[in-house]
């Protein structure tokens, strides 16, 4: 089997998100996703990687995403040539699931559970399109099928968090992730935040368990906006609501700034889905900065990357869990992941994404119910680009062909 065709496809709906497709003489077609600075992950795709793919065999998965390495700069923070290994990585373990009838858990060496609890990120469609108000003709989150205001989490947390936590409860989700504090770095730059803020930013996290008290579990994000000091005070007054984890607490290269926060509270400090490369994983895990580990498998070098950074952090006995507030095959990859490695303890999702957006552009979703999400049956990734999203005039695909 050989590589005769290398897709990237975009569309004006959602121009934060980028796929690929990668075609063999064999029919198989394996799909790839990535997100963020989509217009150079694209062109390093076309220019870079697709000539040296064409012609080469797509199960020799390892030889492949090193020579790939070879023709790209691999940055710190994830940059857009290690966004479109990532890509084109997660469409080549695709094709081999397909080709040998697998689900992408089974070809990395098989499963150690056949389902894991997810968490709900409280955002909502519109934070995945970022530079637009509409997608898919949508102009508000609450103008199609589904119940008025039920996944307008991102408003909802900000608002009125204890129906957002009840709401979730009531579909069996037991863990959220909000970020109050974010609306108050653009005053300083994220150099000072005030006793006034701190309070304000703490009135979701009491609503939370005064509503429903310790029923659900709370993830606090910091994004990594704000300088030491002000993540100090922060933290401190998130001690009072007790969050799972504190994540993002500063960026993610910032390693002596993550130990210092984790050094200074009783709290668990989660770092940092943007990073690419199992090493530039080893300084957080080896100094101790953190307590859970967060990659994201469209960022990290796709699943032939992502499967050694979660065994670096098994064996330096940290947990792990897949990022996703980004697009369908991310989540996808995410859960096989969660089942093949035993050091996943849960996954990542935004109902918001599942119910309103991921559909309109893949043929099928995760089977989750009552805060369960389980292995996927399909072989590959399980799921595909829908033939009405490919025929779309949003849609533009280009290709290298040998």
């Amino acid at each position: 089997m050989r590589i005769t065709r290398v897709e990237t496809v975009r569309t004006g709906n959602i121009p934060r998100w980028v796929w690929v497709r990668v075609h063999t003489d064999s029919g198989i077609i394996g799909l790839g996703e990535s997100t963020g600075v989509t217009a150079p992950t694209e062109a390093h795709i076309r220019t870079e990687l697709a000539p040296y793919l064409i012609g080469k065999d797509p199960m020799q998965v390892a030889e492949l995403h090193e020579g790939m390495q070879s023709r790209s700069w691999i940055g710190p923070n994830g940059s857009a040539e290690w966004r479109a290994i990532s890509a084109v990585d997660i469409a080549l373990w695709d094709i081999v699931g397909q080709a040998t009838n697998a689900p992408i858990h089974q070809a990395l060496g098989g499963r150690v559970r056949d389902s894991i609890p997810v968490y709900n990120t409280c955002a909502d469609w519109r934070y995945a399109v970022r530079s637009g108000s509409t997608a898919f003709g949508l102009s508000s989150p609450t103008d199609h099928e589904t119940p008025p205001g039920k996944y307008d989490d991102l408003q909802g947390f900000l608002n009125d968090a204890g129906t957002v936590a009840e709401s979730l409860l009531n579909e069996g989700i037991k863990a959220m992730k909000i970020w109050p504090f974010d609306q108050f770095v653009s005053k300083t730059n994220g150099q000072h935040i005030s006793a006034e803020d701190v309070n304000k930013g703490m009135e979701p996290f009491r609503k939370i368990r005064e509503r429903v008290g310790n029923k659900i579990e709370i993830m606090a994000e910091l994004h990594g906006m704000w300088n030491i000091p002000s993540v100090v005070k922060i933290v401190t007054a998130l001690e009072e609501v007790n969050p799972y984890w504190v994540e993002d607490v500063t960026t993610a290269d910032n390693v002596e700034g993550l130990r210092q926060v984790q050094d200074r509270t009783h709290l668990t400090v989660l770092g940092n889905e943007t990073l690419a490369s199992a090493e530039a994983y080893l300084p957080m895990l080896s100094s101790g900065a953190i307590r859970i580990l967060m990659f994201d498998t469209t960022f990290v070098g796709g699943f032939t990357e992502a499967r050694k950074v979660m065994s670096l952090a098994e064996a330096h006995k940290v947990p792990a869990t897949p990022h996703d507030c980004n697009g369908p095959v991310n989540l996808f990859a995410g859960i096989h992941l969660c089942m093949h490695a035993p050091n996943a303890f849960i996954q990542e999702t935004t109902r918001a994404f599942i119910h309103e957006v991921y559909g309109r552009v893949v043929d099928r979703l995760p089977r989750i119910e009552n805060g369960i999400v389980y292995a996927p049956e399909d072989p590959g990734i399980g799921t595909a680009l829908r033939e009405d999203f490919l025929a779309d005039p949003a849609t533009a695909i280009t290709a290298v062909e040998g």
